[in-house]
């Protein structure tokens, strides 16, 4: 097993100091930044390969869960903070796993545990940019059939609670697998998401109207969170 290079993000140097501590703890854990806000966090991630960062959520200039929101392929993220009613938003954008302050080196190791049990099923195909893996397919199981489906056919996906509605122009899918789970195994370089709720094929856009992108007829809403990045992944 290789170390996991490990970014921590938080305002206040104590809480900082108690995750550098935990993490001494577990060799399999390096530190390559330890950082007071979510730009520092960011130039963490250009110049170093990431694969955790634990991310306080209430910090100055730029929260945890907007710095996330601006992420393109994040690492895996356990979210630190002192407030529980933000556990919600944090799962809603696939965080690994939710730390509530104080916390325990016991809970920060079941959340490394659940990190690197991730990072060793990911596969890489979701970061390629090379154009020939776009004729690769996902294998989606449904009831008592494994189907394989191409990329290049999916229309969009929507969450559905612990199923996500797969679309192609022949089928829907409705397999029983997370809504963030599935959105990790499609390619960047063909999807993109454009709500809470859907991620669309760059390629199936007919037009942009308002807060709605249309697939030739089907109509899909355009999150206003989700909108300048949605226009800037277009080249707008």
């Amino acid at each position: 097993m290789g170390r996991y290079n490990c970014v921590i993000a938080d305002d206040e140097p104590i809480a900082r100091e108690i995750i550098e501590g935990y993490c001494a703890h577990l060799p399999i854990l390096q530190v390559v930044a330890s950082c007071a806000n979510a730009l520092e966090a960011k130039a963490a991630l250009q110049q170093h390969r990431v694969d955790i960062i634990f991310l306080d959520i209430n910090m100055p200039v730029l929260d945890g869960i907007a710095f996330l929101k601006t992420l393109k392929d994040p690492p895996q993220v356990i979210f630190t903070t002192a407030y529980k009613e933000y556990a919600v938003n944090a799962f809603d954008l696939a965080a690994c796993d939710y730390l509530l302050k104080p916390f325990s080196l016991e809970r920060f190791i079941v959340a490394v545990d659940k990190a690197t049990e991730h990072l060793q099923k990911r596969v890489p195909v979701s970061i390629t940019t090379d154009p020939e893996k776009t004729d690769e397919a996902i294998f989606i199981k449904t009831d008592n059939r494994i189907w394989r489906v191409p990329f290049r056919d999916i229309l969009y996906a929507e969450a559905s609670g612990n199923y996500t509605r797969i679309v192609t122009p022949q089928h829907t899918h409705m397999p029983a697998i997370t809504f963030s789970g599935f959105e990790q195994q499609l390619p960047a370089t063909l999807f993109v998401r454009v709500h809470r709720s859907f991620i669309i094929n760059k390629s199936a856009i007919s037009h942009i109207e308002g807060n709605r992108v249309f697939l030739n007829r089907i109509e899909i809403p355009i999150g206003s969170n989700y909108k300048d990045a949605f226009l800037k992944e277009l080249g707008l």
